[in-house]
């Protein structure tokens, strides 16, 4: 018994006969009191059936100052000389007692808190750890039950049902829960396991338990989820706002009860970043959330400009590029609580308990875009180090996808900006046709593209229409488009016929794919859609390169898409393109449009063009009417590429506008062509005009008959302007060239270009045509 804390002697009669020193210590009788009473006087309550059974267990023993006891027996009986039953001998080890033996150290030293209980629940033994969890010394826990020692929350109601399920099954049981302590305020991540104590009959006669603090396991498991789900849940637009209120929703109320996001004002608009952070941070409020509605805790609005003072953790995390954590206590972090209560006095009920925060900076490609500060008010646990590690990762992350926000946003306004720049701003005046056009941007993340259309007036009051699309997206794009638009209307001044302009065109995609890399060869190519259309002899001739046909409405209602031959895209090379001629009559509408309109990935294009038929028929008021009305009807709910469409209606010059004669080849005739042209300019009271007008017939017939070659063709046209044109069947060329002093001739096609507004030729069919066009006298 010299290992005993604490020892009794009881007879075969129950009576005590003996009464250790420890006893004493524990019980508070003295041998000469305790010696002689029944051992039942000295007991609080009877002892459990399982105990009397076992000899052993938890005992609760009535303490001499009237408090109970609960304290660990063991009887050992002891025999008399003949092996008659003479008693026992009761030992307990005083609680809180240094363990005699190894293994009881190796228990009571463990770093998992373990415990014993019997299977009333009630405590036998805890170790060093378990105690420091309860909050409490051993004593004051053995012999209570479980409902007594904790209190009444659902996770506690789960422990304690976990083991009563051990204690009557008999069964282990392994599970993990995330609670508050009941020595602290701070929530644990357990894993526990638990197991039955049996007897040497296979009883159940206790239920142990290990409890390992798994918490920074727990904490490092959730922070890398919350990474991982950062990868997916940040950056699903191209959206700076948006960016920053993914990042929000991420965070609350997993990391944090109040989270705001705050970027420097240049973030949002076209201005370069500053060579330096200025003193006072000023920056705009882009997004903000809590747990509550309307994010009462919440001291800026929406969109506001805040100003952050020097001392404050969010204009520190800014000016030193790292995370800032501010506790309570700190005179920082104090004082901008209570500046913040001052600002919003409404929110302050909500901000009471606020204990902890990390300011962190948004910082991509070294360049410095903002702040993000979350807070932690309700939650138990306050920032640590290692949150801050996390919210910088998950602030560098959001950093990235709103750079890349920013860097789309001014790629996609700098290639807007361009493209208008280099599409027509007003139509040229012409009376060939009546347009209207419309022009949407792509919305989608691959950016602006390279549709592009225009109008340009040709010799003889004919009209060209242009559509084209390049290939890609983008500045580069946009600027292959600029390429393409100048190239065509340099050849159309050169007044070449569809098919042999998109030649030329395709030569020209072709050059700039192979003086632009290989990698680059794809994204110049290109489709377009050349159509002129003379308004005298009311034809329409068209060529197009890999683009869609064009649209036709007559003015009986009746719609359909003209038959022309689609042909290569432009940048193929070595393929012919073919024209396309038709005869219009006067009022019908011809519909170009890039491949935006009728083109999308769940819907196919044959009923998209017979839904562009049946829009252009509905009824309108006028060409821009029917514009909206088309766009409405056809185009895709979410368009994925840029669209371009342009109407045109055309109309006619009736015989009282054009005058034609035949042109004998000899010089005899020059004098005729110019009666006729002053009578036809009588007819038409153009009597002003006459002078020039004679000049320039004579000067064109002359050289048609001197240079030229029958068949020869005197035109005149009053439009706008009015037109003088003369046609031979020579290809030749004219130009102007510098006449000596004493040279009789070469002055006269110098003369038409100093007299008219304008001059040029053009090829035909037969030959060639001299145009000269001078302003209409004013009436």
């Amino acid at each position: 018994m010299e290992h005993a804390s604490a020892a009794a002697v009881v007879d075969a009669l129950g009576m005590v006969t003996g009464w250790s020193d420890g006893a004493r210590r524990l019980t508070g009788y003295p041998a000469e009191e305790a010696v002689g009473l029944p051992v039942r006087a000295l007991l609080a309550e009877d002892p459990s059936p399982d105990a009397m059974a076992a000899r052993a267990g938890t005992v609760v023993v009535r303490h001499r100052d009237g408090t109970r006891v609960a304290l660990p027996l063991r009887a050992c009986e002891v025999l008399g000389p003949d092996g008659s039953p003479g008693g026992f001998v009761i030992t307990t080890e005083q609680p809180g007692g240094a363990e005699p033996t190894l293994a009881g150290q190796a228990f009571q030293q463990a770093s998992l808190s373990m415990s014993v209980f019997d299977p009333q629940q009630r405590c036998l033994r805890l170790n060093d750890a378990a105690c420091q969890v309860m909050g409490m010394p051993e004593e004051a826990l053995l012999g209570r039950s479980l409902p007594e020692t904790l209190e009444d929350a659902d996770y506690n109601r789960g422990f304690h049902r976990h083991v009563r399920e051990v204690a009557e099954t008999g069964e282990p049981v392994h599970y993990e829960s995330y609670t508050r302590a009941p020595s602290g305020n701070r929530h644990h991540a357990w894993n526990i396991e638990m197991w039955p104590v049996r007897n040497a009959l296979d009883e159940v006669v206790g239920v142990a338990l290990a409890a390992f603090d798994s918490t920074e396991q727990h904490w490092a498991r959730r922070r890398l989820a919350l990474l991982n789900e950062a990868a997916d849940a940040i950056g699903t637009t191209l959206d700076v706002v948006r960016t920053a209120e993914e990042l929000v929703s991420l965070v609350v109320p997993r990391f944090a009860d109040f989270v705001s996001v705050d970027l420097l004002e240049w973030v949002l608009g076209p201005d370069e970043p500053p060579s330096a952070m200025p003193q006072d941070v000023v920056l705009r409020r882009v997004a903000h959330g809590s747990a509550h509605e309307g994010t009462p805790e919440a001291a800026v609005r929406l969109g506001a400009l805040d100003v952050y003072p020097p001392y404050s953790p969010p204009a520190r995390a800014l000016r030193e590029g790292r995370a800032v954590l501010g506790m309570a206590g700190e005179p920082s972090f104090d004082r901008w609580v209570r500046e913040r209560n001052a600002r919003a006095p409404a929110g302050r009920p909500y901000r009471e308990g606020t204990h902890s925060m990390l300011a962190v900076p948004l910082k991509a490609r070294g360049i410095t875009l903002g702040v993000a500060v979350t807070v932690r008010i309700a939650a138990a646990d306050p920032y640590v180090p290692d949150d801050a590690a996390l919210a910088e990762e998950l602030a560098s992350r959001a950093a990235v996808c709103i750079d890349n926000s920013r860097r789309f946003a001014r790629e996609r306004t700098t290639a807007l900006a361009l493209q208008h720049s280099l599409l027509p701003k007003g139509l040229p005046g012409q009376a060939a046709v009546e347009v209207a056009h419309r022009y949407l941007p792509c919305g989608s993340l691959a950016g602006i593209g390279g549709d592009w259309f225009d109008v340009i007036p040709l010799s003889g009051s004919r009209v060209a229409l242009v559509v084209g699309d390049v290939v890609g997206h983008g500045i580069t794009s946009s600027a292959t488009m600029g390429r393409l638009c100048t190239a065509v209307r340099t050849l159309a001044d050169v007044d070449l016929p569809p098919d042999e302009l998109l030649t030329h065109l395709d030569d020209l995609v072709t050059h700039l794919a192979a003086h632009d890399g290989d990698d680059d060869v794809a994204e110049l190519g290109a489709t377009c859609l050349y159509a002129v259309y003379d308004p005298v002899s009311r034809r329409l001739s068209l060529a197009a390169a890999g683009h869609p046909p064009p649209a036709l409405v007559l003015p009986d209602g009746t719609a359909e898409l003209v038959p022309v031959t689609a042909g290569p895209p432009l940048g193929v090379g070595g393929l012919p393109f073919e024209a396309t001629e038709v005869e219009l009559p006067e009022g019908a509408v011809v519909a170009l449009y890039t491949d935006g309109l009728i083109e999308d990935r769940d819907r196919d294009i044959d009923h998209a063009t017979d839904e562009l038929c049946r829009a252009l028929t509905a009824p309108a008021g006028s060409l821009d009417a029917l514009c909206d009305t088309v766009l409405k009807a056809v185009l895709p709910e979410e368009p994925g590429d840029d669209v371009a469409l342009l109407l045109a209606r055309t109309r006619a010059l009736g015989t009282d506008q054009v005058a034609t004669w035949d042109i004998t080849p000899d010089p005899a005739r020059v004098a005729d062509a110019r009666q006729a042209a002053t009578m036809q300019l009588t007819a038409w009271g153009l009597e002003e005009a006459a002078f020039v007008t004679e000049l320039v017939v004579s000067e064109l017939v002359t050289n048609a008959i001197r240079y030229g070659a029958p068949p020869i063709q005197l035109r005149l046209i009053r439009d706008r302007t009015l037109i003088c044109e003369v046609s031979d069947g020579s290809s030749t060329s004219p130009h102007l060239r510098r006449a000596h002093a004493y040279d009789e001739g070469g002055r006269g096609l110098l003369l038409v270009a100093q007299l008219t507004q304008r001059w040029g030729s053009r090829q035909t069919g037969s030959g060639k045509t001299i145009w000269a066009e001078q302003p209409l006298p004013p009436q």
